[in-house]
């Protein structure tokens, strides 16, 4: 169980502070957590044991830093399909790992997809933009919260940390 104050991955929502644990009604001793995503301006009450939208606490700092040291050995490949049906499964089925790893990897799929779509001079698609940004959200979100940065500083912590790694070598 969580407690008041952590910091969660809930759904596709992202990260989310735990900001009370409270019981509905007199009637029902079922506990639900109130949450505060802190990248939307909503709240989300949840029940405590609800197995239908995913929870897990945030990644480490540590965890952060050993993902991007893997960015520069991570094989990139476009994903292409013309049915838009499997494209879109396709990367739902990415975002729904919550996996920070596969985040990484479909976000630089669709880097390279882009780049492929600008140097043919042909139209990046509006569904694989759309679920860069979701992609991009749920990541940089993450980075952000459990390095204690601001989302907009993770993409330079990033190219900072693989500049380093590189010099390194």
């Amino acid at each position: 169980m969580f407690q008041i104050g952590d910091l969660i991955l809930y759904g596709r929502t992202g990260v989310c502070e735990v900001s009370d644990i409270i019981c509905q009604d007199a009637d029902d001793d079922r506990e639900y957590y109130v949450l505060k995503p802190l990248y939307q301006n909503c709240g989300i009450t949840t029940p405590v044991d609800n197995e239908k939208v995913f929870m897990r606490p945030i990644i480490t700092k540590s965890e952060v830093d050993e993902i991007i040291s893997t960015i520069p050995t991570v094989p990139v490949k476009a994903y292409h399909n013309r049915n838009l049906t499997q494209l879109k499964e396709h990367y739902k089925s990415c975002l729904e790992s919550h996996e920070c790893t596969d985040l990484v990897e479909m976000t630089m799929s669709l880097y390279t997809k882009r780049k492929e779509a600008e140097a043919a001079k042909k139209k990046f698609g509006t569904v694989d933009e759309r679920f860069m940004k979701e992609a991009e959200d749920l990541l940089f979100g993450e980075f952000a919260a459990a390095l204690g940065i601001d989302r907009q500083e993770v993409s330079g912590y990033i190219s900072e940390r693989i500049m380093d790694t590189a010099s390194s070598m």
